[in-house]
């Protein structure tokens, strides 16, 4: 793999790269490489793999998340020391378990498996270039920021505190935007913000429900359209405060008793008491019906 080695040399002999030289030197073992697709050279190891793919990753096994599925493959994993392989008289637990005495302790510390990128250069869109893909962030253009990398997320750090946070693209030269990241510049423009990428990303990603539209017509029926996006925007930055969830709790709120207010959201999303909410909203609907 391209991870592990950087040239194959004459023999058994590789370039290895930095990042495996530093695992194994951290776990304590030494690499033994084969010659190139010479899959008999390791038989055990490889007529062990496909046994375990074929008996427990057959179907594909289905998982709430990452976490989950390594729950079930450790499972499998500890239900299968109980297994005999064939020509051997000991089971897998046992056979491993004397191996034990003769390898050496782990390591207290684990090895931390995300890649460190730096320096990186916000460009003049707010985005920073990580690997093939570009991250936004609320940074300024120009500043020197530094990427940690790992399996499932990518975080943007300046001196040393996360600027934003993504789960990680595997394509490539795809734009990842947020739209929290753009509100200064779209309250200066709010014509901009309707047809934005970072808007329609959030759509995609099920961030924007429809509740959120139907406010943001309110509201440019009350102002008009550039002051109406601009009340919106000061509605996104509460939620980046407060918590999304409760905006659009507040927000659901106030349409279902016809308020088209921003400041009234405001009002009730900061009402941390659930009750205190429905009486407030019960006191407000009496209060408006004589209007």
């Amino acid at each position: 793999m391209k991870s592990v080695v950087k040239k194959i040399l004459r023999g058994y002999q590789r370039v290895e790269t930095d990042r495996i030289i530093a695992f194994r030197s951290h776990w304590g073992y030494q690499s033994e490489y084969c010659n190139p697709a010479s899959g008999n050279e390791k038989g055990g190891v490889e007529g062990e793999l496909g046994w375990f793919r074929r008996n427990l990753l057959v179907p594909v096994p289905e998982a709430s998340d990452l976490a989950a599925l390594n729950q079930q493959v450790l499972a499998d994993c500890i239900a299968n020391r109980g297994r005999t392989i064939i020509g051997k008289n000991m089971t897998i637990g046992a056979a491993s378990e004397l191996e034990r005495e003769h390898l050496s302790p782990l390591a207290a510390e684990g090895f931390p498996i995300h890649e460190l990128l730096y320096p990186l250069i916000v460009d003049s869109k707010g985005r920073v270039k990580v690997k093939t893909n570009w991250y936004s962030t609320s940074l300024w253009p120009g500043l020197r920021v530094t990427a940690v990398v790992g399996p499932l997320t990518v975080e943007i750090l300046h001196d040393n505190k996360v600027a934003a946070r993504y789960k990680r693209c595997y394509g490539r030269g795809h734009d990842i935007l947020d739209l929290e990241h753009y509100l200064d510049v779209l309250e200066r423009k709010p014509g901009a913000m309707k047809g934005s990428t970072s808007l329609q990303q959030w759509r995609q990603a099920g961030r924007w429900p429809a509740c959120m539209d139907a406010i943001w017509r309110e509201l440019e029926q009350r102002h008009n359209k550039s002051k109406g996006t601009r009340e919106m925007i000061a509605l996104i930055r509460a939620g980046s405060i407060d918590g999304w969830d409760k905006l659009i709790a507040a927000v659901k709120d106030a349409l279902r008793l016809g308020i088209s207010d921003s400041a009234a959201v405001l009002h009730l999303l900061h009402m941390p008491d659930p009750e205190q909410r429905r009486q407030y909203a019960v006191a407000l609907a009496e209060e408006l019906q004589q209007y």
